[in-house]
């Protein structure tokens, strides 16, 4: 049966470009439009990761020089990095301040509370990101840092099994960069993308939120 609504993609777009919109819902004060701009947050990191992965080393021994050779030799490098850098930390902030937002105007309640669930779920899902992203310059600071959210996370249940899968061969090592660089370019961004894609798509289905849409 064909999907009236068009797909979660063309949802997608009518919620970037609806066909009307109430003129009170144009005041910066409605949303403050922090969806919308840690969604663009999250576009920029994924041009400039994108950017980035032409010069990384996903190797123990490669990794840290390969990030050397960009900020001191490629063109931009330096430039790009750091505005990966703060990208990262924007799109950070954005996702806490609209996800207090929702709390703080009750936008999670009845008929909203599946797309609350959703979320939060991408609340963690880049949480998870900034922290398999932190290692992969292998200076001291990611290395020890890492490793200090491994310990924190073998004190939850099942930690140590998500340790064991995350970094077999301890923080730092071969397998366990390689594994944190996957999820972090491929594993991580295509779920927060899909999943960001599922949460526009339940904005569109509370009509009765939203009838103009």
């Amino acid at each position: 049966m064909k999907n009236e609504n068009g797909g979660l993609f063309n949802e997608f777009l009518r919620h970037l470009f609806p066909r009307m919109v109430r003129r009170q819902n144009l005041k910066i004060t409605y949303t403050f439009c922090l969806g919308g701009l840690a969604f663009t947050a999250f576009i920029v990191l994924m041009v400039t990761g994108l950017l980035l992965v032409f010069y990384y080393q996903p190797s123990s021994e490669g990794a840290f020089g390969s990030i050397l050779f960009l900020e001191s030799s490629v063109p931009a490098g330096l430039y790009i990095r750091s505005l990966h850098r703060l990208a990262s930390q924007a799109f950070l902030v954005l996702i806490f301040l609209h996800t207090l937002r929702v709390i703080l105007t009750g936008a999670f309640r009845k008929p909203r509370e599946l797309n609350w669930i959703i979320g939060f779920f991408l609340l963690c899902l880049v949480l998870f990101e900034a922290y398999s992203g932190y290692l992969l310059p292998m200076d001291q600071l990611a290395v020890w840092a890492t490793h200090t959210g491994m310990e924190l996370i073998k004190a939850v249940p099942f930690g140590k099994i998500i340790v064991q899968i995350l970094a077999p061969d301890g923080v730092g090592q071969p397998i366990s960069l390689l594994r944190f660089y996957i999820l972090h370019i491929v594993i991580v961004p295509v779920t927060i993308l899909s999943v960001s894609f599922l949460h526009f798509y339940r904005i569109r289905q509370d009509k009765e939120v939203l009838p103009y849409l």
